[in-house]
C-alpha cells in the first residue's frame, strides 16, 4: 500500500473529537443511565478516547464504559481464509433499559454494526441505541444503518481504503485514504 493521502491532521483529528464529545454532553448531559460500548478492536481507540475526554470534562459522568467484540456475530465469519482470533469482551454491566452509545471508528457496509447489535443483546435490552462514528463513508452502505454522531463523512468508493491512524500505536493521528490494490 503506497504512502497515502492525509485528509484529516492531528490538530483537526482532536478537535473533531473534542466536538463529538460536546454533542454527547448536549444529549445525555450528565449520562445518567447511560453506557458507553466501543466495538472491538478498531472503535476501542476512539471510544477510550471519547470515555476519557467526558471523564476530563464532566469529572465524574455517571455513564458505564464497557468494550464488545463482535467476531463471531458477523455474517461472513466463517468465509473468511484464516481462523479469526477475537478480542475480549470488557462489559461487567447489563444494558437493561439504559441508553446505549455505541462507538466505532469507520462506519461502512453498517456489518460491523449490525454485528455489535446482535452482540449486544446478550446484555439486555437497551432503552435506545445510538451510533458514534469518527468517519462515515455514506456510499458504501450495505445496510440501512447511519451513525448519530459523526466526526467527519468521506466520500469514498470502494477502490478506496481509509484508515484512521493513532498516536498510541501510529505516531500521530490522523486519517488517511489509500487506492485499494486490486
Amino acid at each position: 500500500m503506497s504512502r497515502g493521502r492525509i485528509i484529516l491532521e492531528q490538530d483537526r483529528f482532536r478537535l473533531t473529537i473534542e466536538r463529538l464529545c460536546h454533542q454527547l454532553i448536549e444529549e445525555y448531559q450528565d449520562f445518567s443511565n447511560c453506557c458507553i460500548i466501543g466495538v472491538q478492536p478498531r472503535g476501542i481507540n476512539l471510544s477510550d478516547r471519547v470515555h476519557e475526554r467526558l471523564n476530563a470534562i464532566l469529572k465524574k459522568p455517571k455513564h458505564q464504559y464497557g468494550k464488545i467484540d463482535i467476531t463471531f456475530y458477523r455474517d461472513d465469519f466463517r468465509t473468511r481464509e484464516k481462523p479469526l482470533v477475537a478480542s475480549s469482551t470488557e462489559m461487567d454491566f447489563i444494558i437493561e433499559n439504559k441508553r446505549v452509545i455505541l462507538i466505532d471508528d469507520v462506519l461502512y457496509t453498517g456489518r460491523t454494526i449490525q454485528a455489535a447489535l446482535i452482540a449486544l443483546n446478550h446484555y439486555g435490552r437497551p432503552k435506545s441505541v445510538e451510533l458514534l462514528t469518527l468517519i462515515d463513508r455514506r456510499f458504501n452502505r450495505e445496510l440501512p444503518i447511519e451513525s448519530d454522531y459523526t466526526g467527519i463523512t468521506v466520500d469514498a468508493y470502494d477502490e478506496t481504503y481509509v484508515k484512521v491512524e493513532w498516536e498510541e500505536h501510529d505516531g500521530a493521528d490522523r486519517i488517511k485514504i489509500f487506492p485499494r490494490k486490486k
